[in-house]
């Protein structure tokens, strides 16, 4: 929008004193009252009372009204910023001053002080002539600036044969503009992010490959994970992994958690055990299965010793009883899931005689060896629990005769079981029955 230079007037002749500053009550007081006066108009018209087409109407007119004062409101803020107004009373910074005179909160007031110091440059001059003409929302203004502003400015950022950054900004700045008559902020900054591949394809490539070595630097450096014992049978984390390495977590878990015969949208009541929890909790199911299943002679040693976890429990409880286990860790656990991760491969379990002499420390072949799993897995096609159609690859293989309890491991007594029947199978409130086709079945005790 092109802007006129308004000098005094002599209010006798009407004669304008070209360079003379403005007095407020002539110029910009008339011009905010006509203001007041337009809002007051609309304001006085009931939405309620109106048509569909006219509230349409309104709905438009006044996100565009909107829109122009937000920028009116940033170019005012800018020249705010340039001339300093808050050292007048000691302000650190313009978004300081005005947050104290307009009680915007601090980071509101800092966002729009930043945008409108930006848009003051020629560079972005554009932007906010298109914002404070209406077409343009305060959102899209700040992500094209952003992502103009991204682009690499010093020459030696830039191929030898390219122009100058100035005049590829300028077209990066043209091409968002164009695009923000489709999208909307949120799409304009992603699309931002790869503007340099429409306007210069030599400098994106150069400076993508630049940013990406940064970003995996900088992700290398913040890897942590933490782990805290809640006291209550849980415990909580936290951790930072690089977007490539958290990306193929997920899809190794939404493997095990989605299985095939859970397909989107079928409700049908005939899929059995459909997993109907949500989808963070399938995941969190699907996580402690991921680590129960890996195997443990593929762990390194810590201090001489594997990492295998190992179970301490009584005689009474490995054969059925009820008192609780102990974890090598310090952790105790039900008798139920320690004969459970008893045939799981991470876990070791050290049986403790009347006196607490240890028993036995595990047996050399209580784990199936990879050609009985394949065995195994071609006998069986997946869990063997009815209704369960589970591939082999999402099962454990278990002892019919519990191998807490003496069974052997070889392909007779072993069978596949999915993470959740596996669990039923070791659950004292369950009866299971063996069927002569090879599958089992539970009932819940009442």
């Amino acid at each position: 929008m092109k802007r006129r230079a308004v000098s005094a007037m002599n209010d006798l002749d009407e004669w304008r004193a070209p360079g003379l500053p403005v007095p407020p009550s002539t110029v910009l007081a008339a011009a905010l009252a006509r203001l007041d006066e337009a809002y007051d108009a609309v304001l006085a018209i009931a939405p309620s009372v109106l048509s569909d087409e006219d509230l349409v109407r309104l709905v438009d007119a006044m996100t565009r009204v909107a829109d122009r004062s937000a920028g009116a409101l940033t170019a005012a803020i800018g020249e705010a910023d340039r001339r300093r107004l808050g050292d007048a009373i000691g302000a650190r910074h313009t978004g300081q001053w005005w947050s104290q005179r307009s009680l915007l909160t601090r980071p509101e007031a800092n966002r729009l002080t930043h945008l409108g110091r930006r848009l003051s440059d020629p560079l972005h001059a554009p932007v906010r002539a298109a914002l404070e003409g209406g077409v343009l929302h305060v959102e899209q203004a700040r992500s094209i600036v952003t992502a103009v502003d991204a682009i690499p400015c010093s020459p030696h950022d830039l191929p030898s044969h390219v122009e100058e950054p100035a005049a590829v900004k300028g077209r990066a700045v043209e091409h968002l503009l164009v695009l923000a008559k489709d999208h909307d902020a949120r799409q304009l900054a992603i699309l931002g992010r790869r503007i340099l591949d429409l306007v210069a394809p030599e400098v994106g490539e150069a400076a993508e490959a630049r940013a990406l070595a940064d970003e995996e630097a900088v992700a290398a450096r913040k890897l942590s994970l933490t782990l805290h014992d809640c006291g209550d049978g849980t415990a909580t984390g936290r951790f930072t992994l690089p977007v490539a390495t958290a990306q193929a977590l997920r899809k190794q878990l939404m493997a095990i958690a989605a299985p095939r015969h859970q397909r989107l949208g079928d409700a049908s009541a005939d899929v059995p055990d459909r997993d109907e929890r949500p989808l963070p909790v399938r995941l969190g199911s699907a996580f402690v299965d991921w680590i129960e299943r890996y195997p443990a002679d593929r762990l390194p040693s810590s201090g001489g010793t594997s990492a295998t976890v190992v179970v301490t429990m009584s005689l009474d409880s490995l054969t059925g009883g009820l008192a609780a286990a102990s974890l090598d860790t310090g952790a105790r656990i039900s008798a139920a899931e320690a004969r459970r991760l008893a045939c799981e491969a991470g876990i070791v379990p050290a049986v403790l005689g009347g006196t607490s002499e240890v028993l036995d420390l595990g047996r050399t072949r209580r784990f199936h060896s990879k050609a009985q799993r394949l065995v195994i897995a071609h006998r069986d096609g997946g869990c063997t629990a009815q209704g369960c159609d589970l591939p082999p690859a999402a099962c454990h293989v278990h002892h019919d005769q519990h191998w807490s309890r003496g069974g052997s491991t070889d392909t007779a007594t072993g069978r596949l079981l999915c993470h959740r029947h596996h669990r039923v199978i070791h659950d004292q409130r369950y009866d299971t029955t063996h069927h002569p086709d090879g599958s089992v079945s539970f009932h819940r005790r009442t």
